[in-house]
């Protein structure tokens, strides 16, 4: 995949319409982990130092073609601004923004609200995108992609603009893709992938696609108990997907044939019911009471996956292995990280919950190989998916 990086570009003196990808958690209007705008920072500072107007697109969320001033990017642009040391403009208009963008001058940043308040950005009638997709190539000279957490999307502000506009990816989808190669493409050995999460559906296609390259895979997260029950396990009230306990079946036997190590709980932490402040207990994972549901992998699972983890030369982890919001259920994620931050290979952690979990457990970016923004994406990536972002700038 021969993707122009930015350094590529005219940009000096330039209008840039740079997509990021800015979508941070928010609680009562408050930033709780600002991850994704630093990492968008190394090409918003690379483009101002050019002397280019910089013209941000980003999201927030998803209000579906709606204004809900919940998810506004206004405390993103303040955020962004005091990260960068400059003042950030923003526009509250996405389509209507032409002053703002009239008045910039070199090295000026101005962000636009978040553009999927407009319904052409996600629309799959690809006329409707095409109209918003011409409104922001008007506003610049050149298009740079540097949202990885969207580049799996066929959007306006992703995959259409690129066509109208010359353009290259940012700094960060150009490592984002670097380190996905390195997974994908004759990584170091041992080789070892930890899946985490609620949802199997959400991981299926990524095992099927990886099971041949792998040595070892871990399983934990509210995904783990259809695994279990694919054994014949009682699971009590956890999470499970019945309708895909016959797929699970078949991933095993296909593990199994492959020589792939797969890593189940043999125990589990468990509550009589979802709630930060449940007394837990700590199972077997073939004695989990029938009124009790699994909130976490138990001590001796998280050791197994701490070990197999540290043998590894190449770690991708996506997913916690249990509710690690509440602190009685978090040790089990808090264990496989620490596990990564020792590989003396490559760790990957894989965007999303995942990193967000990494930082609210109190470890810093710089002890792991590298944290992914964009769990989505990345998972795609890995399942050997076309990304239409990525594409568009072949």
């Amino acid at each position: 995949m021969n993707i122009p990086n930015v350094e590529s570009l005219d940009v000096a003196g330039k209008r840039v319409l740079l997509r990021c990808d800015l979508n941070v958690p928010l609680k009562d209007g408050v930033i709780t982990d600002d991850g994704r705008i630093k990492a968008s920072l190394p090409t918003i500072k690379y483009l101002v130092a050019q002397g280019a107007s910089v013209i941000i697109t980003a999201h927030l969320g998803r209000p579906k073609g709606e204004r809900k001033p919940e998810l506004s990017l206004a405390p993103v642009a303040k955020r962004l601004g005091e990260l960068l040391g400059t003042a950030v403009t923003f526009s509250s208009e996405i389509v209507g923004a032409d002053s703002s963008v009239a008045a910039l001058k070199g090295g000026d940043v101005l962000l636009l609200e978040n553009i999927r308040y407009e319904a052409a950005e996600t629309s799959k009638d690809d006329s409707e995108r095409a109209v918003l997709a011409k409104s922001l190539a008007g506003y610049a000279d050149v298009f740079v992609s540097d949202g990885f957490g969207a580049v799996h999307r066929k959007h306006a502000s992703v995959y259409d603009v690129a066509k109208l506009l010359p353009h290259a990816a940012g700094y960060l989808v150009a490592a984002e893709v670097e380190v996905l190669k390195k997974l994908t493409t004759d990584p170091a050995r041992p080789y070892g992938v930890v899946l985490g999460g609620s949802k199997v559906s959400d991981k299926i296609g990524v095992i099927t696609n990886l099971l041949d390259k792998v040595n070892v895979l871990a399983i934990g997260g509210g995904m783990l108990f259809t695994f279990l029950a694919a054994q014949g396990k009682e699971i009590g009230t956890s999470l499970v997907e019945p309708d895909l306990i016959p797929t699970v079946k078949e991933l095993m036997e296909r593990a199994e044939k492959l020589g792939v190590t797969l890593l189940l709980p043999t125990d589990i932490v468990v509550a009589p019911a979802f709630d930060k402040d449940a007394t837990p207990t700590t199972v077997s994972a073939d004695a989990i009471p029938s009124d009790q549901m699994g909130l976490d992998i138990g001590p001796n699972t998280a050791k197994a996956f701490a070990s197999a983890i540290e043998g590894c030369q190449t770690v991708f982890w996506n997913g916690p292995m249990g509710v690690f919001e509440f602190p009685n259920f978090a040790q089990g994620t808090k264990v496989v990280a620490e596990a990564l931050t020792k590989v003396s290979g490559i760790s990957v952690v894989g965007g999303g919950d995942s990193a967000a979990a990494v930082r609210k457990l109190g470890f810093a970016d710089n002890q792991f190989g590298y944290i992914s923004t964009g769990g989505g994406a990345s998972l795609e990536y890995l399942e050997g998916k076309e990304l239409p972002g990525l594409i568009a700038l072949q």
